[in-house]
C-alpha cells in the first residue's frame, strides 16, 4: 500500500471539509445535480476520448497508485554485480540457471538472449524497443487521469452557466437568486476539487511511478550489456551508480562479500 497515495488524498478532502465547516455549512455543499453534471460529464467526455477497453482498464491503473510494488535501484545493482561475478567464474551460460529463479521477467529475458549468445546491439535493439512500449502503455493510463483532470473544470464551469442562465430566467423573482447562483458556484466547486485533489494527483503518481520502474529497468539493460561484454564486475558497479544520487551511492560489493553472496 502506497501511503503517500492515500494519505495526501485523505488531507486534501479533510482540509476542504474542514474549511468548510469552519465557514459555514457542510449541506449547503451537496448538490446532486451539480454532481451529476460535473462527474458525469467527465467521465463521458474521457470515455468519448479512449477507446472502450483503454477505459475500462481505469481500475487496474487507479490500483497501481494505491497498491505498488516498487523495486529498488539497490538491489537491482547488487543482483546485476552477482550476475557478473557469476558470468566471470564460471561463463555466460551458467547465468541461464540462475535465471530460472528470478522473478523480473524482463531481467530474465535480458539474460535469456546473453545465454542464446545474442549480438549486443540487437540484445540493446529488443529490451529497449519493450521499455519504448511499456512507456506508452503506462502513458495511457497517466492520459486518462490528465483528461479527466481537464474536463473537470470545464464540466464545473457549463454547470455554472446553467446555473447563471437559471438565475437571469427569474431574475424577477429575488428569491429564486441566491439559490440558482449557489448551483452555479457549487458546481465550478465540484469540477476543481476533483480536478485537483483527486485526478491530477493521482496522474503525477502514476507518472513518478512510471519514470521509477522505467530508470530499474534501464539500469538491467546497461548491467546485462556489460556482463555480455565481459566487463569487470567493479566496474559495471561503478558504471550502474551513475544511475543513482550520490546518497544512495554504497560500496555494493564489499557489503555483499560481508554477507556472504
Amino acid at each position: 500500500m502506497d501511503i503517500s497515495t492515500v494519505v495526501g488524498l485523505f488531507l486534501g478532502l479533510v482540509f476542504i471539509i474542514g474549511g468548510i465547516v469552519t465557514s459555514g455549512e457542510l449541506g449547503s455543499y451537496f448538490h446532486l445535480p451539480s454532481l451529476i453534471i460535473v462527474l458525469g460529464g467527465t467521465i463521458a467526455s474521457t470515455l468519448a476520448s479512449f477507446p472502450i477497453k483503454n477505459f475500462l482498464n481505469t481500475s487496474k491503473v487507479i490500483k497501481k497508485a494505491f497498491v505498488y510494488k516498487e523495486t529498488s535501484p539497490d538491489e537491482v545493482i547488487e543482483e546485476i554485480i552477482s550476475l557478473a561475478n557469476v558470468a566471470r567464474k564460471e561463463g555466460l551460460l551458467s547465468l541461464e540457471e540462475y535465471a530460472e529463479n528470478l522473478e523480473d521477467e524482463f531481467l530474465k529475458k535480458g539474460i535469456m538472449l546473453i545465454v542464446d549468445g545474442t549480438d549486443p546491439e540487437l540484445v540493446r535493439n529488443i529490451l529497449e524497443t519493450e521499455l519504448v512500449f511499456l512507456e506508452e502503455r503506462h502513458m495511457e493510463g497517466q492520459s486518462i487521469f490528465e483528461t479527466m483532470g481537464t474536463y473537470a473544470p470545464a464540466f464545473g464551469m457549463i454547470g455554472t452557466l446553467i446555473g447563471l442562465i437559471n438565475m437571469l430566467k427569474y431574475l424577477d423573482d429575488p428569491s429564486a437568486i441566491g439559490p440558482n447562483m449557489s448551483v452555479a458556484l457549487v458546481t465550478t466547486f465540484y469540477g476543481s476539487m476533483l480536478a485537483n485533489v483527486i485526478f491530477l494527483p493521482l496522474a503525477k503518481k502514476l507518472k513518478v511511478r512510471s519514470k521509477s520502474e522505467i530508470l530499474v529497468k534501464e539500469l538491467m539493460v546497461e548491467g546485462l550489456l556489460s556482463i555480455q561484454a565481459g566487463e569487470n564486475p567493479r566496474i559495471i558497479e561503478e558504471k550502474l551508480k551513475t544511475f543513482i544520487p550520490p546518497e544512495m551511492r554504497r560500496d555494493y560489493r564489499k557489503q555483499m562479500e560481508r554477507e556472504g553472496v
